[in-house]
């Protein structure tokens, strides 16, 4: 997985339209997973990070940068945060820090190659839905 460091290929050009449509479809997805876990819904994207950074990695391309609190993506030379205004990311000191051995670490490797099933599907959901939204 260290491969998040390097540059993926975008299957979407990035834009503040194409930010704002991810945030309400990874939110709508986030709440979804709650409500299978069966635990309280989220008041925001908090504790979504991992599913937040690969999901615009796979679909606006970029690279994941981040450490043990938090992860995020550079897309175009600029830091993209789908959670910037959450409140865990509030209480962070320095969100965006970037410690690349963090990634190389085997259970960080794990952690992300377990969500990215998931993501995955939401990135096909999310390209349908856009498509769709685009020929209507």
């Amino acid at each position: 997985m260290t491969d998040l460091i390097v540059e993926s290929e975008a299957q979407l050009a990035y834009s503040y339209e194409r930010f704002a449509q991810a945030k309400v479809f990874v939110f709508r997805k986030w709440c979804e997973q709650a409500a299978q876990r069966h635990i309280r819904p989220p008041i925001d994207l908090s504790g979504s990070c991992k599913f937040g950074s690969l999901f615009m990695n796979q679909v606006f391309g970029g690279f994941i940068r981040g450490h043990y609190e938090h992860q995020y993506n550079i897309i175009g030379g600029r830091i993209v945060d789908l959670s910037h205004d959450a409140i865990d990311v509030g209480k962070m000191t320095n969100p965006y820090l970037h410690e690349p051995d963090f990634f190389a670490i085997p259970e960080k490797q794990d952690s992300l190659n377990a969500c990215l099933p998931r993501v995955k599907i939401w990135v096909v959901q999310f390209l349908k839905e856009v498509n769709d939204a685009e020929i209507s």
